[in-house]
């Protein structure tokens, strides 16, 4: 039987960290989005608002991450004629 061994190994840092961001993640496509790359957001809030966007969500048989992205989208269009 062969062993491993205890040592665990580092990812190395991209050479290139823009590309390295902005890359797809073909392991994880979105149906149904347009939009081919994605980015994560993380933003810092209060135990009682996560609370409150977690009853939202369930409330409306919706992932939190679903209702965020379509709120953000409400509120950011796409088209917002030069502003940015």
């Amino acid at each position: 039987m062969t062993e491993r061994s205890s040592k665990r190994a580092f990812a190395k840092r991209p050479a290139d960290p823009d590309s390295w961001i902005k890359a797809c993640d073909p392991q994880r496509p979105r149906s149904g989005d347009a939009a081919a790359f994605t980015a994560r957001l993380t933003i810092d809030v209060t135990p009682e608002l996560r609370g409150r966007i977690k009853i939202a969500a369930f409330q409306r048989a919706q992932t939190v991450a679903d209702m965020l992205r379509a709120l953000l989208a409400r509120e950011y269009p796409e088209n917002q004629g030069g502003d940015q």
